[in-house]
């Protein structure tokens, strides 16, 4: 049953919206990055093209057809929509059938020569050999701070920021996507990071879990991050939770962890190397650990989490959200009032959160209506454009 309390969801339907938007120009762009990428038999090439077809030519919707576990629980969802064209979906349920359309198409998960195939490999690990020069730098630039307060802040802020670059979104302008600003305050519509500094360091924060999003510089400056807190010994355990399988094409699977730390053992640099010798020996000591679950790449919000989820991230003394992506997720991807409080909408959520997310989508709450006022009349484009970004803390109400 529909909530008729709660606010339409972001739609394919809304009319030059950046929803629609994605639909239209990217995801038919992505399928031709990935016909580009790949060396493809025929067979999937026109199957790629077919699917091509389905979404440009605003035809309806098709189902999943092959023989695998989540199938039954995404076509269950596509029944809601079978009678839809592309161009009539919540949006978010859009690119995550997406996704998983693509991987059906190129048999991602079928046995045989394709099975595991990321489509999206080459793109990844050029994002990751493109990372190592800005990683350089900020290593460079931060090793030399002493001051742990400082230092703290310029991490967080590089994790911020390098969440400018998105492979699934070509909206965020190239000055703006390689401005890899350590501190950009101004930029910033909400900055919690003094609370933040307060809660790390005066509180007892034991185990940390990281939601993490796009492999490249984004996910370099996540593990520069991590290396920081367990050094100075303000955490003493992290888990990342990385996609199952390819998704919104860049974000992290444990694969691209792995090619990540590999590439770092492997530089010429010597302070890129201690950095991989660094993350693997918090790997084998257990400080550092991996998870993955079908959540992650699918098209459940945060508040239709399972049980045995919510019970896991509730043994958490706080969570990083990473991203556009989570951030639609945490608010069920809805039209809020720009001044709603975020502590009202997710009072559902288990556990303290910090939200490190780059603004590439039309929604965000908990801004105050000066502020809206003063955005919109400088930049028409202040939602998608990445150029802002929030830092907030929400502690979870016992």
């Amino acid at each position: 049953m529909v909530n008729k309390s709660l606010p339409q969801v972001l739609m394919t339907s809304e009319r030059g919206s950046f929803a629609q938007k994605t639909i239209i120009y990217r995801k038919p762009q992505i399928i031709n990055q990935v016909m580009d990428d790949n060396n493809y038999p025929p067979e999937i090439i026109d199957r790629l093209i077919l699917f091509k077809e389905e979404i440009v030519g605003n035809n309806l919707i098709q189902p999943l057809t092959e023989d695998i576990v989540d199938v039954q629980k995404w076509n269950n969802l596509w029944d809601n929509y079978k009678k839809k064209s592309w161009l009539e979906l919540p949006w978010y349920f859009a690119e995550t059938f997406f996704y998983r359309r693509l991987l059906e198409v190129t048999k991602y998960f079928q046995p045989g020569a394709f099975l595991n195939k990321d489509p999206f490999q080459k793109s990844k690990s050029e994002e990751i050999e493109n990372s190592i020069e800005s990683l350089t730098y900020t290593i460079d630039s931060i090793g030399k701070i002493k001051d742990p307060k400082i230092s703290f802040e310029k991490r967080i802020h590089a994790s911020l920021w390098g969440n400018r670059l998105d492979l699934s979104n070509f909206t965020v302008k190239n000055n703006i996507k390689h401005k890899q600003a350590i501190v950009e305050r101004e930029n910033i519509l909400i900055n919690d990071f003094s609370k933040v500094y307060d809660v790390i360091t005066k509180e007892s924060i034991s185990h940390v879990a990281f939601f993490n999003d796009n492999i490249g510089i984004e996910f370099g400056f996540d593990l520069l991050l991590t290396d920081f807190l367990l050094r100075n010994n303000w955490v003493d355990k992290i888990t990342f939770y990385l996609k199952p399988y390819p998704f919104f094409v860049s974000d992290v699977m444990p694969k691209d962890f792995e090619e990540t730390i590999q590439r770092l053992h492997h530089s010429s640099y010597s302070n890129l190397q201690l950095l991989g010798n660094r993350i693997q020996t918090a790997l084998n000591q257990g400080k550092l650990s991996t998870s993955t679950d079908l959540f992650w790449a699918s098209s459940s919000h945060f508040c239709e989490m399972t049980r045995s989820l919510w019970d896991e991230l509730s043994k958490y003394d706080l969570i990083i959200h990473k991203g556009d992506v989570n951030y639609r997720r945490l608010l069920s991807d809805r039209h809020w009032p720009y001044t709603t409080s975020i502590r009202e909408i997710i009072k559902y959520f288990p556990a303290s959160i910090l939200i490190l997310r780059t603004l590439k989508s039309e929604i965000i709450v908990n801004l105050k209506n000066i502020q809206v006022k003063k955005v919109e009349a400088e930049d028409p484009e202040w939602l998608i454009n990445g150029k802002r970004g929030i830092i907030q803390y929400i502690k979870k109400e016992t």
